[in-house]
């Protein structure tokens, strides 16, 4: 199954109901954990970290980066012991204390957010390339076919939010751009594909045979534009817990970062 046909196609999260329903299966913190968590932070780690979380080089809270850690029980470790060699000290948090500022820190800082719970990349990445066979249709860092969206910088320009909610409503949540075509030219071609660009008289896409295809509207009989993914859900795929890793791995993608 091509679990991951159009991951990188998203939409703004808040318009979209599905975060819901991922919230009711466990694969996000409480807003209650989100707002409890902006309080520790408040009381705790702004002094050092700032109001945004930028205010120590190379570590942006709220965007996500944090060189030391990548999944949540990363950032619980670094929170409980802290870093000697930098002068960060540990907190002697509940467990619940812990859940809050890692969830404040993965809903970006919002308290009325939606704070997704990562797991480990390196778990994801087995279930990226195994059963998911996600690599049948992505290509990541310079591996794989081009009919889906290269995704080897999706962890730099998505949050954990947006990755999950295309995981499991991946329809609601694709961009009109990436949508599927299908066109039939005026000698009775018909090809199908990933939409790149279109204008008012042209129209780029990356076909079935991963062609680069670029085609005149006039030249056209028909223009069909896809209103579902070919991507479908990975509910009933994954587990909760597996979703939590697999938005891990396509955080840890960044690119040349």
């Amino acid at each position: 199954m091509r679990i991951l046909t159009l991951l990188a196609t998203f939409t703004l999260v808040a318009a979209i109901p599905g975060l819901t329903l991922a919230q009711g299966q466990g694969h996000t913190y409480s807003s209650e954990d989100i707002e409890a968590g902006s309080r520790i932070y408040t009381n705790e780690c702004a002094l050092c970290h700032g109001t945004n979380g930028d205010d120590i080089d190379g570590v942006d809270l709220r965007a996500g980066r944090f060189p030391r850690a990548r999944s949540d029980e990363d950032l619980r470790e670094v929170i409980t012991t802290g870093i000697p060699d930098v002068g960060m000290p540990g907190l002697d948090l509940s467990s619940a204390e812990l859940d809050g500022i890692v969830a404040f820190i993965r809903a970006g800082f919002d308290p009325s957010g939606v704070a997704v719970k990562v797991g480990n990349p390196e778990r994801g990445q087995a279930l990226f390339e195994g059963k998911g066979e996600c690599t049948t249709c992505h290509r990541v860092n310079g591996r794989g076919p081009l009919t889906a969206p290269d995704l080897s910088d999706i962890g730099a320009i998505r949050t954990p939010a947006t990755l999950q909610l295309s995981l499991l409503d991946p329809t609601a949540s694709m961009r009109p751009i990436n949508r599927p075509v299908r066109a039939v030219t005026r000698d009775g071609r018909t090809i199908r594909g990933r939409r790149l660009n279109e204008d008012t008289y042209t129209l780029q896409m990356i076909d079935e045979q991963e062609r680069l295809v670029s085609l005149d509207k006039s030249d056209l009989v028909e223009l069909e534009h896809g209103k579902t993914s070919p991507m479908p859900s990975v509910e009933g795929t994954f587990s909760a817990e597996e979703v939590s890793h697999v938005v891990a791995y396509l955080l840890s993608l960044r690119g040349l970062e």
